[in-house]
C-alpha cells in the first residue's frame, strides 16, 4: 500500500485493538468488508460478529453474497448473522420523508446493539466512511444516538481510501458499485411499499442481466427513470437493446421508460431539496 493508506489502516487497527470485542454491521459493500476484514485480522475470528439485515428493501440475492462474502474474509461461519428487520411495520418509514434513512437505521442498529448484548460486545460498528460526513445521511443521527462507533470515518479514510486497500488486501468486491437500498429509488413523500420495492427489485434485476453495471431504476409512480453511466449510453442504440429494455421494464408494471440524460449519481433523489436538509 501506499504510505499514506498504510498509515490510515495501521490506525484503523489501533482503534480496533481499542475496541476489543465488536458487531459489525455488514451490509457487503465495500465499505463495510474493509472494516470486517481489518476486525478479523486484527482481533481475531473469535472477537468479531457480522450482521446482516435482511428486509424487502435489499435485493435477496445479496443476503446469499454477504454470507459467502463474510466466509471469504475468514470470519467463523457461527459469527455470521442474519436479522429479520422491521422497517416497514413504522408508518414513519413508509411515509418516506425526507430523513426516512433515520427510521430504518434506528431499527438496524437498535437490533444490532441487541445482538451485542447476547454476544458479549461491548461495541456496534458501522462501515461510514469519510466521505459520508458530507453527504445527506439522516442515518448518521440514528448511529450518535445508539452508540454506533465509525472507525472509518473518524480515522479520515475515505471510499478512493477503502477501495485502494480492498484491492491490495485481496478483496473480491473491491470494485462492487455501491448499492443503496432499495427505498432510495422511490421520492420522498411517496409511500414505501412492499409492491414497489419489488417493481424496483425486478427492473434493476433485468438490466442486470443485459450486462449494464452501474444504473439506478428510480420510481416515479409509472414512470421508470433509468440512471446509467454515460459511458453506457452508446448501448442504447445497439440492436434491439431499446426494445428489450422497454419490454422487460414494462412487464413488471411501469407504463412508462425513461433514460435520465444527466446519467448515473448517487442521491439523485435529494436533487432539488428544501435547504434545511442540506448537511
Amino acid at each position: 500500500m501506499e504510505t499514506l493508506a498504510v498509515s490510515k489502516y495501521q490506525r484503523l487497527s489501533s482503534r480496533l485493538k481499542e475496541l476489543n470485542k465488536v458487531v459489525i454491521g455488514f451490509s457487503g459493500g465495500v465499505d463495510s468488508s474493509l472494516l470486517l476484514k481489518a476486525a478479523v485480522d486484527t482481533l481475531g475470528g473469535e472477537n468479531v460478529w457480522a450482521v446482516t439485515g435482511d428486509s424487502e428493501s435489499l435485493m435477496p440475492e445479496e443476503l446469499e453474497l454477504c454470507r459467502k462474502l463474510a466466509d471469504q474474509i475468514g470470519l467463523k461461519p457461527e459469527n455470521f448473522i442474519v436479522i429479520k428487520t422491521n422497517e416497514l411495520s413504522d408508518p414513519n418509514y413508509r411515509a418516506n420523508p425526507v430523513d426516512r434513512c433515520f427510521f430504518c437505521k434506528t431499527e438496524l442498529f437498535g437490533r444490532l446493539q441487541d445482538v451485542a448484548r447476547r454476544v458479549g460486545a461491548k461495541y456496534v460498528l458501522d462501515g461510514s466512511n469519510a466521505d459520508d460526513l458530507h453527504d445527506w445521511r439522516p442515518g448518521r443521527r440514528a448511529a450518535a444516538d445508539l452508540d454506533v462507533v465509525s472507525p472509518l470515518a473518524e480515522i479520515g479514510i475515505t471510499k478512493e481510501d477503502i477501495r485502494r486497500m480492498g484491492r491490495e488486501m485481496g478483496l473480491p468486491n473491491w470494485e462492487k458499485p455501491s448499492l443503496a437500498c432499495l427505498a432510495s429509488r422511490i421520492p420522498y413523500g411517496s409511500e414505501v411499499t412492499v409492491e414497489k420495492l419489488n417493481r424496483v427489485a425486478g427492473a434493476e434485476r433485468f438490466l442486470s442481466s443485459l450486462g449494464f453495471k452501474q444504473f439506478r431504476v428510480r420510481h416515479h409512480d409509472k414512470i421508470a427513470r433509468i440512471e446509467l453511466l454515460k459511458s453506457d449510453f452508446p448501448r442504447l442504440f445497439e440492436e434491439d437493446i431499446q426494445s428489450k429494455i422497454i419490454a422487460g421494464i414494462k412487464t413488471l408494471g411501469f407504463t412508462y421508460v425513461t433514460i435520465d440524460l444527466e446519467g448515473y449519481r448517487t442521491g439523485s433523489m435529494n436533487e432539488n431539496q428544501d435547504k434545511e436538509i442540506k448537511r
